[in-house]
C-alpha cells in the first residue's frame, strides 16, 4: 500500500518569477537547503530541464555525516512547477503561484518507508522555512 503524499508550503514575499529562480538557482539553494542550523548544503547542481539531474550534497557541520539528495526533472514549468523523481523511484512537485504580497510555494512528495510521516513533514517543512527565510533576505537586499 502506498503511503498518502506530504504537502509542505510557505509563502515568500517576492514575485513567482524571483521565488522560482531562488528555489532552482545552485548558488540559491546552499544558502537554505538544510533542516536545522547544523546542518549545511555546501554543493549543488542543476540541469533544469526534463531528465536533467539535480544535487544537492548534505553534510553535518560538524563532518559526521553527508549524503547526496539526487534525481532526474520530470516536469519544468517556468516559473509555475517542477517536478523531481528521486533516485528511489519518489516523486517532489513544487509549485509557485502568485497570492497578495509573493507567491505561495508548495511541495507535496512521497514519503520514504524508512521514516515516520510527521517526522518526514517537519524536516521538510523546516528545509522550506530556510527558503522562505533566505527569499525574504534577497527581497530586502
Amino acid at each position: 500500500m502506498a503511503l498518502q503524499q506530504i504537502t509542505v508550503a510557505t509563502t515568500v514575499p517576492v514575485p513567482p518569477a524571483r521565488a522560482w529562480a531562488l528555489f532552482t538557482q545552485p548558488e540559491s539553494i546552499t544558502q537554505w537547503n538544510f533542516a536545522s542550523d547544523d546542518w549545511h548544503c555546501p554543493s549543488a547542481s542543476v540541469d533544469l530541464v526534463v531528465g536533467g539531474t539535480h544535487k544537492a550534497h548534505m553534510a553535518a557541520r560538524d563532518g559526521s555525516f553527508s549524503f547526496d539528495f539526487e534525481g532526474t526533472y520530470a516536469e519544468v514549468v517556468a516559473p509555475e512547477a517542477v517536478t523531481l523523481v528521486l533516485g528511489d523511484g519518489r516523486r517532489s512537485r513544487t509549485t509557485f503561484a502568485p497570492v497578495a504580497g509573493g507567491t505561495l510555494v508548495q511541495t507535496r512528495f512521497d514519503p520514504e518507508t524508512e521514516n515516520p510521516p510527521e517526522l518526514q513533514r517537519e524536516g521538510w517543512q523546516a528545509i522550506l522555512d530556510n527558503y522562505r527565510k533566505y527569499a525574504e533576505r534577497q527581497a530586502t537586499a
